[in-house]
């Protein structure tokens, strides 16, 4: 299923980030609203775009590093 522009957002944030964030920072990054990430970062792990390593923390799969562009 395509990314919509906030969850671009999201995943390129990720990216930039290059490690294990949690959603304050991707928000910071990305320029949305905590509570905006959140609601976002369910859609995007079913998806497979990315993955939490660490309860709390978020990295970009490979496919949601093709998705970003």
């Amino acid at each position: 299923m395509p990314v919509d522009d906030v969850q671009k957002k999201i995943l390129k944030a990720l990216i930039k980030l290059n490690k294990a964030s949690g959603c304050g920072d991707i928000a910071k990054l990305a320029g949305l609203k905590v509570p905006v990430v959140v609601g976002k970062i369910r859609g995007l792990s079913k998806e497979g775009y990315i993955q939490s390593p660490v309860k709390g923390k978020y990295i970009v799969t490979d496919t949601g590093k093709t998705e970003a562009r």
